[in-house]
């Protein structure tokens, strides 16, 4: 990964409370993953997206980035959550209300 797409990536994450890597854009989600991220996120606020089909060095700089081999990607508060089924479980336990309020989990 470039010093240029790693210092992209810290930005995005930091400027923005929910950051979602996905496929696709908030309009036009390309697969049923980013599809049910995007939805289960939009309940909780303002989600900034990032379309990683737009560019092959930003779909696979991501993934070096988080360390996680899949995408969507889920940003809190510019910390790595993980992708959708995470999100979904953290959503049905009723801790991801609480992680985009900025309370730490119990």
């Amino acid at each position: 990964m470039t010093p240029e797409l790693k210092a992209r990536f810290d930005a995005e994450v930091k400027n923005h409370k929910i950051v979602l890597f996905m496929k696709g854009n908030a309009l036009f989600p390309q697969c049923g993953f980013s599809a049910r991220a995007l939805q289960i996120l939009q309940q909780h606020g303002e989600v900034h997206t990032v379309d990683v089909l737009a560019d092959p060095a930003v779909r696979q700089g991501i993934k070096d980035y988080s360390n996680w081999p899949t995408i969507p990607q889920v940003f809190i508060h510019g910390k790595f959550v993980g992708g959708s089924d995470i999100l979904m479980e953290l959503e049905e336990r009723g801790e991801l209300a609480d992680l985009v309020a900025g309370k730490s989990p119990a």
